[in-house]
């Protein structure tokens, strides 16, 4: 049961990001601008964010404890901010399905891809007939979902 429920976070993850999108495309026509549109996403992420570590009773991370961190894994949110920009510029000519067809594909190849190598720290888990399998499914998905 605690799967079930893990997945349905999942998916209501899977919605929000579609969601998120379709709302930069309308902040992107109303301001004119992709970049601003992407600026402000991010504020009110920010902003969104800032409220969750409250709430949550976060505490902030000592010096040493962020002089650790391997420097990778700062570079999350420039992926972030390259995501949510191609996407508001994306969005309008390809449409929100093949968009979404298309980035999940590429979620999906990459996170096999860092599976299998084991990359950024994850625990290796090697590619696998049925996991090719699915990859080459979400690109069949992607040829029939196109408008």
């Amino acid at each position: 049961m605690q799967h079930f429920f893990l997945y349905l976070l999942a998916l209501g993850a899977g919605v929000s990001v579609a969601t998120q999108q379709v709302l930069n495309g309308n902040l992107r026509t109303a301001l004119a601008s992709p970049a601003w549109a992407g600026l402000v996403s991010y504020a009110v992420g920010l902003l969104a964010m800032i409220v969750a570590v409250i709430a949550l009773g976060e505490r902030v991370p000592s010096w040493k404890t962020m002089a650790d961190v391997p420097w990778y894994a700062w570079s999350g949110g420039a992926f972030g901010a390259a995501f949510i920009l191609l996407a508001i510029l994306l969005l309008p000519s390809l449409g929100a399905a093949t968009l979404f067809a298309l980035v999940i594909a590429g979620q999906v190849l990459a996170a096999v891809t860092l599976d299998h190598f084991g990359a950024l720290g994850l625990t290796p888990h090697p590619v696998s007939v049925a996991r090719l399998a699915g990859a080459v499914l979400l690109i069949a998905g992607v040829v029939l979902i196109r408008e």
